[in-house]
């Protein structure tokens, strides 16, 4: 109970926060088949009613509720139509914040990971972008809702050294319609397992269609 409390006070905090200190942080996932271990290298802040780009900017749905906290839950969710995306919450409770995490270094399981991502020409693309992290690590819609403060929780956060604030850059959004311009997406400089930035693209969207983090 210990850790998992000192685990949570990571994000309880105002997510721009939390968002730059979550670099060199390690996510992992344990599953039947093997442990993979990611440290995130790239992550993108997204602040509820205050943020555009956010899946929680217009209120409360059944998609978007475990973002409502408490702080240090996953959130997944489907983008796309083809891929999904992990999330972790951050506090205070009742505010809809999350970090987005876009890429990382597997520092453990990379054959596991490998496995999962035969598509990868190199080490460095294994979890180079949102949907690759989120393909090594093997997280899909049944991770949505964990808490990864929790040690015995399949999918977890493990502290580690942190990226000297020297290293860590800020920038705009990848790929959002709305707020991309906020220079909310941070990384380490120089990481070669860091994204490549692409603007957005408009795309026509249908009626009622809502925002996501794309």
């Amino acid at each position: 109970m210990a850790m998992t409390s000192a685990l949570r006070d990571v994000f309880d905090r105002p997510v721009l926060q939390v968002a730059p200190t979550l670099l060199g942080q390690i996510i992992e996932h344990e599953t039947p088949e093997g442990l993979v271990a990611i440290r995130l290298t790239e992550v993108e802040a997204y602040d509820g009613p205050n943020d555009p780009g956010s899946h929680a900017y217009r209120g409360r749905t059944n998609r978007n509720a475990v973002m409502f906290g408490p702080p240090g839950f996953v959130y997944v969710y489907f983008t796309y139509g083809m891929h999904w995306c992990m999330n972790l919450v951050c506090g205070p409770d009742g505010h809809p914040s999350a970090v987005l995490l876009r890429a990382g270094e597997v520092i453990e399981g990379v054959e596991l990971a490998r496995s999962r991502r035969p598509a990868a020409r190199t080490f460095r693309d294994l979890a180079r972008g949102p949907a690759r992290l989120v393909q090594a690590l093997d997280v899909g819609k049944e991770c949505n809702g964990l808490d990864a403060c929790d040690p015995a929780s399949p999918l977890r956060f493990r502290p580690a050294r942190p990226v000297p604030r020297s290293r860590i850059r800020r920038g705009p959004r990848v790929g959002l319609a709305n707020g991309a311009e906020r220079p909310w997406r941070f990384w380490v400089d120089g990481d070669p397992t860091v994204s490549i930035y692409r603007p957005h693209t408009p795309k026509r969207r249908r009626s009622g269609e809502s925002v996501s983090h794309e």
